[in-house]
């Protein structure tokens, strides 16, 4: 057998595995060159490792039996949440909302990885199980999937039907995952209220002293869809994702590079400050007298909002304030999230965009 823990043929099975359906379009996002993610499909279809699984327009890669036997002989401890028993990532149903359920989960164990963020359930402390153990900030940031978190039982009763993928926990909050795809997710607002609640009283002393801050994440293909949510009102039905207050805090994230860079600070406290730092050296405090939340004020007394975190709830209380109080104000943001801002934004906003090669060469140290 050819197919060894550090090679892309065996890390492709093991997205697979916990993926329960790869999608077949992100496979340039796991396997840079074309030519050889077709050879590597090859061969594993030639080993009866794994099967394309076409329907609905959805293409797909799933896990023959032996492939499944494989990877659990291999690393029980890693897969058998997903490659055991009546789970959706074992015996998959064939409706297409749930065959793109495990899609978009893919994609976000693909962005989270390449943020550095441990996934896999075998790299951190089973927390989220009635005898689990501890964590402890040092090891932040970690990843639980909702398949792990199920683990409780009962207790997740409640919050069972949520769109969450998981659970980032980031050292100075937590993260409640989803992933929008391309289009409006579909959203229940009580039930996302629920999750808020149950993260707060669960992780509270694990490893946060009190209840943790929850915040939330949205995933999705592109900034197109970021614009989407921006400017959804529910649909029809209500039943769509919109803008509510099921969480104070709604940060954006594509599913790119940009996007998982951008992940990676978000899950960085310490990197987070040292960057508002240097974007506000030149600006003044807060002021009490601007009735809007903003983040600093220019030497002209306008007031400026870092949006780089893309914190869909705050940019949107920030052109609303500026808009009912006819004030003008000032926005710092990444250039792959400025044509999105622009199209959205109604007040009087200067825009000022930060150059993300610049960003990553400075803070990530990457070319």
């Amino acid at each position: 057998m050819l197919t060894k823990p550090d090679t892309l043929k065996y890390q492709l099975l093991e997205m697979i595995g916990i993926s329960g359906e790869f999608p077949a379009d992100q496979l340039c996002r796991l396997i840079s060159s074309p030519s050889y993610a077709e050879k590597i499909i090859t061969e594993l279809k030639a080993e009866k490792f794994i099967r394309t699984h076409y329907r609905d327009k959805l293409r797909g890669y799933r896990l023959t039996k032996q492939a499944k036997e494989f990877l659990l002989s291999h690393r029980s401890a890693r897969f058998h949440y997903y490659l055991e028993g009546n789970t959706e990532t074992n015996l998959i149903r064939s409706e297409a909302p749930r065959r793109l359920r495990l899609h978009q989960k893919a994609e976000a164990y693909l962005t989270l990885l390449h943020a550095g963020i441990p996934v896999f359930p075998d790299e951190k402390p089973e927390i989220f199980k009635k005898d689990g153990h501890t964590v402890t900030m040092r090891s932040l940031p970690l990843f639980y999937s909702s398949r792990e978190i199920k683990e409780l039982g009962a207790e997740t009763t409640k919050i069972k039907n949520s769109r969450s993928v998981g659970v980032l926990m980031a050292p100075q909050c937590v993260y409640a995952v989803y992933n929008t795809g391309n289009h409006v997710l579909k959203w229940e607002y009580k039930t996302e209220v629920r999750v808020n609640a149950f993260l707060q009283h669960y992780l509270q002393g694990l490893p946060y002293s009190g209840r943790p801050s929850i915040r939330a994440i949205m995933l999705g293909t592109d900034m197109d869809a970021a614009l989407g949510l921006l400017t959804s009102t529910g649909g029809y039905k209500k039943s769509l994702f919109m803008l509510d207050n099921s969480f104070a805090h709604f940060h954006y994230v594509p599913n790119t590079p940009c996007g998982e860079s951008q992940l990676k600070l978000l899950a960085d406290p310490e990197m987070m400050a040292r960057l508002n730092q240097l974007l506000l050296s030149d600006q003044g405090s807060c002021s009490t007298d601007i009735p809007i939340e903003h983040d600093a004020v220019a030497s002209d007394g306008t007031p400026t909002i870092l949006a780089y975190d893309f914190d869909m709830q705050r940019i949107n209380k920030f052109n609303t304030g500026l808009n009912v109080y006819g004030l003008s104000g000032n926005l710092i943001c990444f250039d792959f999230q400025l044509p999105c801002l622009q199209q959205y934004l109604s007040a009087d906003i200067r825009f000022s965009s930060i150059d993300f090669s610049k960003f990553k060469r400075g803070f990530f140290h990457e070319p």
